[in-house]
């Protein structure tokens, strides 16, 4: 027999098994002996009160064992696909190509997918490179390569994108390729840096078992075109790969963006967000969090923060917050100094840290910028990048300065110890950065500090810059059959094309866009007769 329950207990009854057993079983009236698994379904921290308490919801087995399988997983089945099957081709294996190309295996189309960069194995080298000696390779980085800039990050699967697609069925597709059961219990789910390459492999594995291609180390340099439709694309070794083109290059793609601006695709230039990583002691925050000198304790997990307030018209706020995390440097070419953040699975780290940043829309930037067209904030990014990088001495020591000193512009004459591997230098970060971009900033974070008391500290760093939060363009396409307003055949897709933001809004959009150009297949002619064998007159697409 099976009992769900919906329980609101402290944390040392929620994560201690026999004090969860002893409680479930006075509820339910029975013997604890009978209860013979208790399987959490759903489950949050409600830190709002000075008592942090965990609502639970759980599924009690009584005299009976469990599934072997998780209740809340929805398990795909993915076939192999027919030798004489269509081919669509997805650029970038990131989760919008990934789950692309899963989707086109689902709908019996043949996907190859082409990423520049290598696999998510032979990455590590390059990364680690990047920290040792300040080597950055522009096709093997934090950005480029198996798995895209998600790969390598904290593996956050929380969106607010629930009405584009399925989530759980991008969780679910995620732990049936080996992520735990937690991210389909979690409020807040993630997988974490350390495991999310595995899950990455067992994707590709699946890919290639269906009978798709996965090339690596290839660049897209072009795109074939004809007559206002998109037939295929043409690499770096000059090989060209033919049929419709799902484009989910990510955000950091600049080379894509000028290659369309180059061939008269049409693009919109979109607003972004410019700041800093802030870098505080993970026991700080979870002192402030959860309203305890004594911090977590034993049984919650590291602490996390959501700020937002708006300065002088703009939105300020914290990004992909990195509870029990390390900050990395994420350039994807030389001359560039970016930091991001990320968090092994069980968020064990000294240190928290977040994005801070500032909204920044196209009116806000210099009107020199305008020569660059649809690309203009682009451009912003990249300027902003490269006098980081000078303001380091032209290496990945990142410029960095205590919270309190960043807010009062004054130079820190010692630096607290910090998770960047690459090291940190004392510079004027808020000189470095837009002058309206740190003062709204500074002023945020006094605001912050009103909100919690504690968290404006000389022990947190502002460490520069934060840059890749977003795409700074959109391609525009079509709402009905998301495929390029002007060019049939091209479906822009994910963080790249400017329609997702993290993981699981870049993996729904990469679907969507896969249903889409199925869609698009089934309604042409020349790929029907290519599919089925058949002569025009016969062709189903006339149907």
């Amino acid at each position: 027999m099976k009992e769900q329950l919906q329980l609101r207990l402290t944390p040392e009854t929620a994560y201690e098994p026999l004090r969860l057993a002893a409680r479930i079983s006075t509820d339910l009236g029975i013997d604890v002996n009978r209860i013979k698994e208790i399987r959490p379904v759903k489950r949050s921290i409600d830190a709002r009160q000075r008592q942090v308490m965990v609502n639970l919801t759980v599924n009690v087995y009584i005299d009976e064992p469990a599934p072997t399988t998780h209740e809340s997983a929805e398990k795909t089945n993915y076939n192999k696909v027919p030798e004489k099957s269509p081919e669509a081709i997805v650029v970038g294996a990131g989760p919008a190509g990934l789950f692309a190309a899963l989707s086109l295996i689902e709908d019996g189309i043949r996907p190859i997918l082409i990423e520049r960069g290598k696999d998510v194995d032979a990455r590590r080298r390059d990364m680690a490179r990047i920290s040792r000696d300040g080597t950055v390779d522009p096709e093997s980085n934090y950005c480029f390569g198996e798995g895209g800039a998600g790969a390598y990050s904290d593996g956050k699967l929380y969106t607010r994108s629930k009405k584009r697609g399925s989530v759980s069925k991008i969780l679910s597709v995620l732990h049936q390729h080996g992520a735990p059961d937690d991210i389909l219990v979690d409020a807040h789910p993630h997988i974490g840096t350390d495991r999310l390459p595995e899950v990455i492999k067992a994707i590709r594995h699946t890919i290639e078992r269906c009978g798709g291609k996965v090339l690596f180390g290839t660049r897209v340099d072009d795109l074939i075109i004809e007559n206002s439709q998109v037939k295929g694309v043409r690499t770096n070794d000059g090989s060209e790969y033919h049929g419709p083109v799902i484009l989910a290059t990510g955000h950091s793609a600049r080379d894509v963006y000028r290659m369309l601006q180059h061939r008269g695709v049409r693009m919109e230039c979109k607003g972004i967000a410019i700041g800093v990583r802030l870098e505080h002691p993970q026991e700080l925050i979870d002192r402030l969090q959860y309203h305890s000198p004594k911090g977590r304790g034993k049984y919650l997990p590291a602490a996390e923060y959501s700020m937002l307030t708006r300065v002088d018209g703009r939105g300020v706020y914290s990004f992909c917050m990195c509870p029990g995390g390390f900050i990395i440097p994420a350039a994807s070419a030389p001359g560039q100094l970016v930091v991001n953040g990320m968090s092994p699975s069980n968020r064990g780290t000294r240190w928290a840290n977040s994005g801070m940043v500032v909204e920044i829309l196209p009116e806000d930037i210099p009107s020199e910028y305008s020569k660059h067209g649809e690309l203009r904030m682009m451009k912003f990014q990249e300027d902003i990048e490269a006098n980081f990088w000078l303001g380091a001495g032209k290496s990945q020591c990142a410029p960095a300065q205590r919270m309190t000193d960043f807010v009062e512009g004054r130079q820190s004459t010692s630096l607290p110890p910090t998770s960047y591997a690459a090291g940190l230098t004392p510079a004027r970060v808020d000189r470095l950065l837009p002058e309206y971009v740190a003062r709204r900033l500074q002023k945020g974070f006094i605001e912050f500090d009103k909100k919690q008391r504690g968290f404006l500290t000389d022990k947190a760093t502002v460490i520069g810059d934060e840059t890749r939060t977003s795409a700074p363009v959109r391609i525009p396409r079509d709402p009905e059959n998301l495929a390029h307003v002007d060019m049939a055949g091209l479906f822009p897709a994910g963080e790249g094309a400017g329609y997702a933001g993290g993981i699981v809004s870049a993996a729904i959009d990469g679907e969507r866009a896969a249903k889409a150009l199925s869609a698009y297949i089934s309604l042409s002619k020349d790929y029907c007769k290519a599919a089925c064998n058949k002569e025009a007159d016969n062709c189903v697409a006339d149907k």
